[in-house]
């Protein structure tokens, strides 16, 4: 979702007013009243409460009211309920909130509880620990999401090509794409999209480099030297017409409509894994996932993205039956079947081959993919600060630039790093 609407200013505006303000639940001595907030859409709301009735019909001591809300009410409802203290004891939260709440003392540590009526041993542990802030858990994983390169693989083969594999090498896609060129048929068909604007490809290639966009304290980890670099890649793949060229990668803007891809002047897209189906909806071609490119001797790129989490509130009057629900929530295999994967593939990998035989086929690639892509994985990068989203646009349009030779590679390196480190440092 492109909408932001918490910022680090409103959370202390608001949260300032926590320690004036109480709400105390109506409970009784035998039951435990739990409320849970979630975002999206209708047919998600009806998963989930198929899922508390039947935890609650286990549970007859607990009873939950759910609430769920579009992306933007979910967070304007939070910020309002933080101000008055008035939490809801379990919250579906993102990873790029996750630290802002879990500083300010808004969600509880679940360290206590591993174990204890929280299991995760089938999570894995970088799946657990995808959701930890400064060593101490604040959230259960609800889905695995990660970086993928959507390809159509029989254009590939059309011309007795390798098509992108989990081995590929930023070099052997380079040299394939430029045959590519050389055999098409069609003049308009490129290998691939021009990557040189996308922040979450940049930043998958810098942590091959042991580099990364941004370090744990919010500030650059990269220099003008490293953009360079990336840029000047990206000029030779444009230049062997490995890549669409800049009038058309124009035309992408980042939506599945006007996708390169989609809309046929590309074989492949850089997305992410759960956006397979979404892709295949628009295309006759069969797709599949791979990962982005490797660098040879390179530290993994590619990380598990928790596509949303389960968190309990600081201020929760019944934190083991909310801890309870939860692991029922991720881990009870009849809670899976009701749920499937609308929230991403389940971090469990008791629930996935569980689920496995009732998939499609695009579900099926989709949880081969993210199976596969274990030895291409290193750990969850620093949370973005707030600016990063002013960081991304800027590498869009100065890469537009370097592309279109309005300015050199060298140049345009320098510009983004000034840009990057004004924007950063306005936080």
């Amino acid at each position: 979702m492109k909408s932001s609407p918490v910022t680090r200013r409103q959370f202390i505006k608001t949260s300032a007013l926590l320690a004036n303000c109480a709400w105390i639940p109506n409970l009784s001595a035998e039951e435990a009243r739990l409320r849970f907030n979630w975002w999206g859409g209708q047919n998600r709301a009806d998963l989930t409460n198929r899922v508390i009735e039947s935890y609650v019909t286990r549970q007859s001591s607990v009873q939950i009211e759910g609430r769920h809300f579009d992306w933007l009410d979910h967070w304007q409802t939070f910020i309002s309920d933080v101000a008055l203290g008035q939490l809801a004891d379990i919250i579906q939260m993102d990873l790029r909130y996750l630290k802002l709440y879990a500083d300010n003392g808004v969600l509880m540590p679940l360290d206590a509880y591993l174990d204890n009526g929280l299991n995760l041993s089938s999570f894995g542990e970088a799946n657990v620990d995808s959701c930890r802030i400064n060593g101490k858990l604040y959230g259960v994983n609800l889905g695995i999401n990660s970086a993928a390169t959507v390809v159509a693989t029989s254009k590939w083969n059309e011309l007795e090509l390798d098509s992108p594999g989990f081995d590929m090498t930023w070099d052997e896609l380079i040299a394939h794409s430029e045959l590519f060129a050389k055999r098409r048929n069609n003049s308009n068909l490129y290998a691939m999209t021009d990557g040189s604007g996308l922040a979450v490809l940049l930043n998958n290639w810098l942590r091959q480099r042991n580099r990364a966009l941004y370090n744990e304290s919010g500030e650059l980890a990269f220099d003008a030297s490293d953009i360079a670099e990336w840029f000047a890649m990206w000029a030779h793949i444009r230049g062997v017409k490995g890549c669409v060229p800049p009038d058309l990668q124009v035309l992408d803007k980042h939506s599945m409509e006007t996708s390169l891809l989609v809309m046929g002047y590309s074989t492949l897209d850089f997305a992410h894994s759960n956006m397979l189906v979404n892709y295949q909806k628009h295309i006759d071609d069969n797709l599949d996932l791979r990962p982005f490119p490797i660098i040879l001797n390179g530290t993994p790129g590619h990380y598990y993205k928790p596509s949303q989490m389960l968190s309990v509130t600081a201020n929760s009057y019944a934190p083991q039956e909310a801890v309870d629900f939860i692991n029922y929530f991720v881990t009870n295999l009849k809670a899976a079947e009701i749920l499937g994967f609308d929230r991403g593939i389940s971090a469990s990998s008791d629930v996935r081959t569980y689920l496995e035989p009732s998939l499609d086929e695009i579900g099926l690639k989709t949880v081969t993919y993210i199976d596969k892509l274990k030895p291409y994985v290193g750990g969850l990068p620093a949370t973005p600060p707030e600016q990063a989203g002013e960081v991304a646009i800027q590498l869009q349009n100065i890469s537009h630039e370097v592309a279109f030779n309005h300015i050199s590679v060298k140049e345009g390196a320098e510009r983004f790093y000034k840009k990057s480190l004004k924007a950063i440092n306005k936080g």
